[in-house]
Protein backbone atom coordinates (compact mmCIF):
# COMPACT_ATOMS: atom_id res chain seq x y z
CA UNK A 1 0.00 0.00 0.00
CA UNK A 2 2.99 2.08 0.87
CA UNK A 3 4.30 1.96 -2.93
CA UNK A 4 1.04 2.33 -4.05
CA UNK A 5 0.29 5.79 -2.65
CA UNK A 6 3.98 7.07 -2.95
CA UNK A 7 3.13 6.04 -7.08
CA UNK A 8 0.15 8.39 -6.95
CA UNK A 9 1.64 10.97 -4.55
CA UNK A 10 4.92 11.79 -6.28
CA UNK A 11 3.78 12.71 -9.85
CA UNK A 12 1.68 15.07 -8.19
CA UNK A 13 4.17 16.57 -6.12
CA UNK A 14 6.24 17.02 -9.20
CA UNK A 15 3.64 18.88 -10.96
CA UNK A 16 3.25 21.02 -8.26
CA UNK A 17 6.93 21.80 -8.07
CA UNK A 18 7.15 22.51 -12.13
CA UNK A 19 5.10 25.41 -11.45
CA UNK A 20 6.96 26.72 -8.86
CA UNK A 21 8.52 30.78 -9.55
CA UNK A 22 11.41 31.60 -7.58
CA UNK A 23 9.22 33.37 -5.67
CA UNK A 24 7.18 30.30 -4.47
CA UNK A 25 6.22 29.97 -0.98
CA UNK A 26 8.65 28.93 1.98
CA UNK A 27 6.63 25.41 2.22
CA UNK A 28 6.63 24.81 -1.62
CA UNK A 29 10.87 25.76 -1.46
CA UNK A 30 10.81 22.68 1.21
CA UNK A 31 9.54 20.33 -0.44
CA UNK A 32 11.66 20.95 -3.73
CA UNK A 33 14.46 20.60 -1.47
CA UNK A 34 13.30 17.38 -0.28
CA UNK A 35 13.18 15.69 -3.63
CA UNK A 36 16.65 17.00 -4.30
CA UNK A 37 17.48 15.25 -1.07
CA UNK A 38 16.02 11.61 -1.76
CA UNK A 39 18.96 11.30 -4.25
CA UNK A 40 21.63 11.91 -2.21
CA UNK A 41 23.90 9.14 -0.55
CA UNK A 42 22.33 7.63 2.78
CA UNK A 43 25.98 7.37 3.89
CA UNK A 44 29.01 5.99 3.04
CA UNK A 45 28.88 2.76 4.69
CA UNK A 46 26.05 2.23 2.17
CA UNK A 47 28.02 2.86 -1.11
CA UNK A 48 28.57 -1.22 -2.11
CA UNK A 49 31.59 -2.38 -3.92
CA UNK A 50 29.83 -5.10 -6.26
CA UNK A 51 32.48 -8.36 -6.28
CA UNK A 52 31.57 -10.98 -8.47
CA UNK A 53 33.62 -14.07 -7.55
CA UNK A 54 35.04 -16.66 -9.23
CA UNK A 55 32.77 -19.74 -8.83
CA UNK A 56 33.06 -22.03 -5.92
CA UNK A 57 35.56 -18.82 -4.32
CA UNK A 58 33.28 -16.55 -2.24
CA UNK A 59 34.56 -18.47 1.15
CA UNK A 60 38.11 -18.22 0.42
CA UNK A 61 37.35 -14.56 -0.92
CA UNK A 62 35.82 -13.66 1.58
CA UNK A 63 38.17 -15.13 4.67
CA UNK A 64 41.18 -13.43 2.94
CA UNK A 65 39.54 -9.80 3.01
CA UNK A 66 38.57 -10.18 6.72
CA UNK A 67 42.30 -11.45 7.60
CA UNK A 68 43.39 -8.22 5.87
CA UNK A 69 41.03 -5.44 6.68
CA UNK A 70 38.77 -6.95 9.52
CA UNK A 71 35.02 -6.61 9.32
CA UNK A 72 32.37 -8.99 9.54
CA UNK A 73 29.76 -10.55 6.96
CA UNK A 74 26.28 -11.94 7.01
CA UNK A 75 25.38 -15.44 6.38
CA UNK A 76 25.21 -16.48 2.28
CA UNK A 77 21.89 -16.69 0.89
CA UNK A 78 20.94 -18.33 -2.23
CA UNK A 79 18.76 -16.09 -4.00
CA UNK A 80 17.96 -14.11 -7.12
CA UNK A 81 19.15 -10.09 -7.50
CA UNK A 82 18.17 -9.84 -11.34
CA UNK A 83 14.86 -8.71 -12.77
CA UNK A 84 15.31 -11.93 -15.20
CA UNK A 85 15.81 -15.82 -13.69
CA UNK A 86 19.15 -16.59 -12.17
CA UNK A 87 20.70 -17.92 -8.89
CA UNK A 88 23.11 -16.38 -6.93
CA UNK A 89 25.07 -17.25 -3.57
CA UNK A 90 25.16 -13.92 -1.94
CA UNK A 91 26.56 -11.93 1.55
CA UNK A 92 27.08 -8.93 2.62
CA UNK A 93 31.14 -8.06 4.16
CA UNK A 94 30.94 -4.85 6.16
CA UNK A 95 34.40 -3.76 6.44
CA UNK A 96 36.59 -0.62 8.44
CA UNK A 97 36.89 0.06 4.62
CA UNK A 98 34.35 -0.18 3.07
CA UNK A 99 31.33 -2.53 2.23
CA UNK A 100 31.24 -4.97 0.01
CA UNK A 101 28.21 -7.20 -1.81
CA UNK A 102 29.39 -10.42 -2.83
CA UNK A 103 28.17 -12.76 -5.59
CA UNK A 104 28.78 -16.32 -6.32
CA UNK A 105 26.22 -16.59 -9.61
CA UNK A 106 25.24 -20.40 -9.64
CA UNK A 107 23.77 -19.52 -12.78
CA UNK A 108 25.40 -17.45 -16.18
CA UNK A 109 25.22 -14.03 -15.24
CA UNK A 110 22.44 -11.98 -16.99
CA UNK A 111 23.29 -8.78 -19.00
CA UNK A 112 24.22 -5.90 -17.99
CA UNK A 113 25.17 -7.27 -14.48
CA UNK A 114 28.64 -7.47 -13.68
CA UNK A 115 29.63 -4.22 -15.29
CA UNK A 116 28.01 -1.93 -12.06
CA UNK A 117 30.52 -1.21 -10.05
CA UNK A 118 28.95 -0.21 -6.93
CA UNK A 119 25.17 -0.04 -5.97
CA UNK A 120 24.43 3.24 -3.93
CA UNK A 121 21.36 3.06 -1.69
CA UNK A 122 18.59 6.20 -2.43
CA UNK A 123 15.83 7.31 0.07
CA UNK A 124 13.61 7.10 -2.90
CA UNK A 125 14.41 4.84 -6.03
CA UNK A 126 12.08 6.78 -8.37
CA UNK A 127 13.16 9.78 -8.04
CA UNK A 128 17.28 8.59 -8.13
CA UNK A 129 16.01 7.84 -11.56
CA UNK A 130 14.19 10.58 -12.69
CA UNK A 131 17.70 12.66 -11.35
CA UNK A 132 19.79 10.01 -13.17
CA UNK A 133 18.17 11.15 -16.26
CA UNK A 134 18.10 14.60 -15.72
CA UNK A 135 21.72 14.57 -15.29
CA UNK A 136 22.43 12.75 -18.70
CA UNK A 137 22.52 9.36 -17.42
CA UNK A 138 21.44 6.17 -19.15
CA UNK A 139 18.89 4.33 -16.91
CA UNK A 140 20.33 0.79 -18.84
CA UNK A 141 18.33 -1.86 -15.88
CA UNK A 142 14.87 -0.13 -15.23
CA UNK A 143 13.68 -0.43 -11.76
CA UNK A 144 12.75 -3.66 -10.83
CA UNK A 145 12.25 -5.90 -7.04
CA UNK A 146 14.57 -7.54 -5.35
CA UNK A 147 13.62 -9.62 -2.57
CA UNK A 148 14.39 -6.87 0.20
CA UNK A 149 13.85 -3.67 -1.96
CA UNK A 150 13.86 -2.11 -5.74
CA UNK A 151 16.94 -1.33 -7.66
CA UNK A 152 17.82 0.25 -11.29
CA UNK A 153 21.44 0.08 -12.57
CA UNK A 154 22.48 3.46 -14.10
CA UNK A 155 24.95 4.38 -16.76
CA UNK A 156 27.03 7.83 -16.90
CA UNK A 157 28.70 9.08 -20.20
CA UNK A 158 32.14 7.35 -20.56
CA UNK A 159 30.11 3.89 -19.67
CA UNK A 160 30.53 4.08 -16.40
CA UNK A 161 28.01 1.90 -14.49
CA UNK A 162 26.18 2.42 -10.71
CA UNK A 163 23.22 0.61 -9.64
CA UNK A 164 20.69 2.51 -7.51
CA UNK A 165 19.00 0.18 -4.49
CA UNK A 166 16.33 1.01 -1.83
CA UNK A 167 15.25 -1.10 0.82
CA UNK A 168 11.59 -2.09 2.15
CA UNK A 169 13.92 -2.14 5.78
CA UNK A 170 16.19 0.15 6.18
CA UNK A 171 19.56 -1.18 6.88
CA UNK A 172 22.05 -0.17 9.44
CA UNK A 173 25.66 -0.40 9.18
CA UNK A 174 28.45 1.14 11.16
CA UNK A 175 30.26 4.20 10.11
CA UNK A 176 33.40 3.36 8.07
CA UNK A 177 36.68 4.36 8.70
CA UNK A 178 37.81 5.27 5.93
CA UNK A 179 36.21 5.80 2.89
CA UNK A 180 37.03 3.73 -0.48
CA UNK A 181 37.55 6.10 -3.70
CA UNK A 182 35.46 4.80 -6.54
CA UNK A 183 38.23 4.53 -9.15
CA UNK A 184 37.11 5.46 -12.63
CA UNK A 185 39.24 5.68 -16.06
CA UNK A 186 38.46 7.61 -18.97
CA UNK A 187 39.91 9.34 -21.77
CA UNK A 188 39.98 12.81 -22.74
CA UNK A 189 36.85 12.47 -25.06
CA UNK A 190 34.41 11.48 -22.24
CA UNK A 191 35.83 12.50 -19.26
CA UNK A 192 33.91 16.30 -19.86
CA UNK A 193 30.42 14.80 -20.17
CA UNK A 194 30.97 12.25 -17.57
CA UNK A 195 32.06 15.33 -14.97
CA UNK A 196 29.05 17.45 -15.48
CA UNK A 197 26.78 14.58 -15.44
CA UNK A 198 27.88 12.46 -12.46
CA UNK A 199 28.86 15.46 -10.31
CA UNK A 200 25.09 16.76 -11.00
CA UNK A 201 23.38 13.28 -10.10
CA UNK A 202 25.82 13.33 -6.63
CA UNK A 203 25.71 16.74 -5.96
CA UNK A 204 29.61 16.42 -5.67
CA UNK A 205 32.51 18.59 -5.81
CA UNK A 206 36.05 18.76 -7.31
CA UNK A 207 38.82 18.69 -4.62
CA UNK A 208 41.75 18.54 -6.66
CA UNK A 209 42.51 18.65 -10.72
CA UNK A 210 46.24 17.19 -11.36
CA UNK A 211 46.78 17.72 -14.89
CA UNK A 212 49.95 16.17 -14.45
CA UNK A 213 50.20 13.38 -11.74
CA UNK A 214 52.95 10.86 -11.75
CA UNK A 215 51.66 8.19 -13.62
CA UNK A 216 53.65 5.48 -11.85
CA UNK A 217 51.01 5.06 -9.57
CA UNK A 218 49.01 4.14 -12.20
CA UNK A 219 51.99 1.85 -13.35
CA UNK A 220 53.80 4.23 -15.93
CA UNK A 221 56.60 5.79 -14.01
CA UNK A 222 57.92 8.39 -15.92
CA UNK A 223 54.85 9.48 -17.69
CA UNK A 224 52.39 11.97 -16.49
CA UNK A 225 48.12 11.59 -16.59
CA UNK A 226 45.50 14.12 -15.51
CA UNK A 227 43.97 12.90 -11.60
CA UNK A 228 40.96 14.19 -10.69
CA UNK A 229 39.33 13.66 -6.74
CA UNK A 230 35.86 14.38 -6.42
CA UNK A 231 33.67 14.15 -3.16
CA UNK A 232 29.96 13.90 -2.74
CA UNK A 233 27.37 12.34 -0.63
CA UNK A 234 27.74 8.84 -2.67
CA UNK A 235 31.79 8.60 -1.54
CA UNK A 236 34.71 9.61 -3.51
CA UNK A 237 35.56 9.01 -6.50
CA UNK A 238 39.04 9.63 -8.56
CA UNK A 239 38.62 9.70 -12.09
CA UNK A 240 41.79 9.15 -14.28
CA UNK A 241 42.32 10.35 -17.48
CA UNK A 242 44.38 8.41 -19.25
CA UNK A 243 45.30 7.56 -23.07
CA UNK A 244 44.02 4.19 -22.77
CA UNK A 245 47.49 2.24 -22.84
CA UNK A 246 47.59 0.72 -19.44
CA UNK A 247 49.65 -2.24 -18.29
CA UNK A 248 47.37 -4.70 -16.56
CA UNK A 249 46.06 -4.23 -14.00
CA UNK A 250 45.36 -0.64 -14.34
CA UNK A 251 41.52 -0.70 -15.23
CA UNK A 252 40.80 -3.92 -13.53
CA UNK A 253 40.31 -2.31 -10.45
CA UNK A 254 36.94 -0.25 -9.34
CA UNK A 255 37.91 0.74 -5.67
CA UNK A 256 40.66 1.60 -3.72
CA UNK A 257 41.05 1.35 -0.26
CA UNK A 258 42.61 3.65 2.61
CA UNK A 259 44.59 1.90 5.13
CA UNK A 260 46.69 3.62 8.24
CA UNK A 261 49.94 1.28 6.95
CA UNK A 262 50.13 0.29 3.92
CA UNK A 263 53.14 -2.40 4.30
CA UNK A 264 51.30 -4.44 7.27
CA UNK A 265 48.04 -4.46 5.33
CA UNK A 266 50.18 -6.29 2.37
CA UNK A 267 51.54 -8.53 5.13
CA UNK A 268 48.45 -9.57 6.27
CA UNK A 269 46.85 -9.42 2.64
CA UNK A 270 49.77 -12.17 1.63
CA UNK A 271 49.11 -14.45 4.12
CA UNK A 272 45.92 -14.72 3.47
CA UNK A 273 46.47 -15.90 0.09
CA UNK A 274 46.30 -12.65 -1.87
CA UNK A 275 48.76 -11.85 -4.58
CA UNK A 276 50.21 -8.06 -5.23
CA UNK A 277 50.79 -7.54 -8.73
CA UNK A 278 52.15 -4.21 -8.56
CA UNK A 279 53.57 -2.34 -5.91
CA UNK A 280 53.65 -0.40 -3.45
CA UNK A 281 54.98 2.35 -5.46
CA UNK A 282 55.51 5.98 -3.40
CA UNK A 283 55.16 9.52 -4.52
CA UNK A 284 53.71 12.60 -4.06
CA UNK A 285 52.97 11.62 -0.12
CA UNK A 286 51.09 8.62 -1.56
CA UNK A 287 51.62 5.10 -1.63
CA UNK A 288 49.71 2.41 -3.26
CA UNK A 289 49.81 -1.24 -4.92
CA UNK A 290 47.58 -3.24 -6.34
CA UNK A 291 46.27 -7.07 -4.73
CA UNK A 292 44.22 -9.32 -6.30
CA UNK A 293 42.03 -11.66 -3.34
CA UNK A 294 40.89 -15.14 -3.99
CA UNK A 295 38.05 -15.33 -6.36
CA UNK A 296 40.21 -12.94 -8.89
CA UNK A 297 38.53 -9.57 -7.17
CA UNK A 298 41.44 -6.79 -7.99
CA UNK A 299 41.61 -3.94 -5.95
CA UNK A 300 43.73 -0.92 -5.12
CA UNK A 301 45.23 -0.31 -2.00
CA UNK A 302 46.73 3.60 -0.45
CA UNK A 303 47.71 5.14 2.22
CA UNK A 304 48.34 8.77 2.21
CA UNK A 305 50.41 11.28 3.92
CA UNK A 306 49.08 14.08 2.95
CA UNK A 307 45.85 15.44 2.18
CA UNK A 308 44.51 15.30 -1.58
Amino acid sequence: MKRKAMAWVLPALLVALSVVGSGAPSSARNEQAAAVTSTTGVGHQYDTTHVYVTPGDVDAFVTSWEATFGGTHTAKVVTTVTPTPSRTESELVLSPVGTLSVFDFKTPVPYPFGTERTGWLVHDLDQGVRQARKSGANVVVAPFDDPIGRDAVVQFPGGVNAQLYWHTKAPSYAPLDTVPDNRVYLTADSVHAFLRSYLRFTQGRIVSDQRAADAGDIGLPGRTYRRIALRSPFGNTVVSVTDGHLPYPFGRETTGYAVRDLTATLHRAEAAGATVLWGPYTAEGRSNAMVRFPGGYVAEVHEEKEQR
